[in-house]
């Protein structure tokens, strides 16, 4: 059946000597694998729409299951700022990655696709990378199936006072029951209302953000510390962008 689907290329890679096999996650079909032939070729009809964060309609040949056949593309925006940075392309591509390990082939999750593409709108439009990064971290922790507990104390359900982050109790503790996690981080509390404000919070209002590096790095320590306790995921992209922002400190 040949259907025309909107969707967004997050992964590309070369398939013999002329063809690409590009993943797309769709608005309405969710994430699907398929065969763009003759792609590697200049002068392809394929070449520009088989690009990794490509935003467009294709037209694919789909079958029940396997790999579809894009017939033909429509270009509905290039992210050509990204792809033209380094370092935004590493952002995205860690995004990407991450929104691939955590989906399943072929689920509709028009959700996910907003999200997806709104995240990689702003890093655009120029906001904060970082930040966006730790935003679509935290709200994909849910379809990762964790849902850490950010709006009160993960034991008794106090939600006044000071706080803590307990990756063994997975959220937050109070002053009270603090104690029962001795390697809980003790951050501030500017960076715990972010995290709670980034899992709930609705990306499409997103306004201008100023964090400070401090509670930048505090954020990152504690989602990555959260992802390694609980996912098991290993994404090359997020051990090159480390690297990269190793080179940008220095």
């Amino acid at each position: 059946m040949i259907e025309k689907i909107e969707g967004i290329v997050i992964r590309s890679v070369d398939y013999g000597e002329s063809n690409k096999i590009i993943t797309i996650f769709s608005r309405n079909k969710g994430k699907f694998g398929a065969v763009a032939k003759g792609a590697k070729k200049p002068k392809s009809r394929l070449a520009s729409v088989s690009q990794p964060f490509t935003y467009g309609h294709f037209v694919c040949m789909m079958g029940n299951s396997g790999l579809a056949t894009i017939q033909q593309g429509e270009i509905i925006d290039t992210f050509r700022g990204i792809k033209e940075d380094l370092f935004l392309t590493s952002y995205v591509s860690y995004i990407a990655e991450l929104l691939e390990k955590g989906t399943e082939d072929r689920v509709n999750n028009p959700y996910l696709f907003e999200l997806f593409y709104q995240t990689i709108k702003a890093i655009e439009e120029g906001h904060d990378p970082e930040i966006l990064k730790n935003i679509f971290e935290v709200k994909m922790l849910p379809v990762f199936g964790f849902r850490p507990t950010l709006d009160h104390c993960a034991i008794c359900g106090n939600s006044n006072g000071h706080f803590v982050f307990s990756i063994k109790e997975g959220g937050i503790l109070c002053e009270n029951c603090s104690h029962q996690d001795p390697y809980s981080l003790k951050v501030q509390q500017v960076t715990l209302k972010l995290l709670r404000l980034f899992y709930h919070f609705d990306l499409s209002r997103l306004g201008s953000i100023n964090v400070k590096d401090k509670t930048k790095n505090e954020l990152e320590l504690c989602i990555n510390a959260y992802y390694d306790e609980y996912s098991g995921l290993y994404l090359k992209t997020k051990r090159f962008l480390q690297q990269l922002d190793k080179l940008k400190d220095t």
